[in-house]
């Protein structure tokens, strides 16, 4: 019974810290069609935005807040520097998958 309990307090801690647990091949269909058009994914070259490849071995984002599941989210939903915000355009599913699809790159 207590492994059960502190598998349950370690899910619902990872949910409370926005801790992506998507489907990366579900994130590649929403990277290609809410992302590609001004990110690279093969590339950390700019295309309209910051090429994404290798986003999450990288020290900052280009706002200069560190590389975190977090901030990544929050800039998927918040958008900024040119950026759409996508929080009423991406369900929570979508952005979890997408993010687990950035680990990959």
């Amino acid at each position: 019974m207590r492994t059960l309990g502190t598998v349950g307090l370690g899910l619902c801690v990872a949910a409370a810290l926005g801790a992506a647990s998507g489907d990366a091949t579900k994130g590649k269909s929403v990277f290609a069609g809410s992302c590609a058009v001004c990110h690279l994914a093969d590339s950390a070259a700019a295309k309209m935005g910051p090429g994404l490849k290798g986003l999450f071995q990288r020290a900052k984002l280009k706002s200069g807040q560190k590389v975190t599941e977090a901030n990544v989210r929050a800039r998927i939903e918040q958008g900024g520097s040119g950026m759409p915000a996508f929080k009423d355009m991406l369900t929570d599913g979508e952005k979890n998958d997408l993010i687990a699809y950035l680990k990959t790159l």
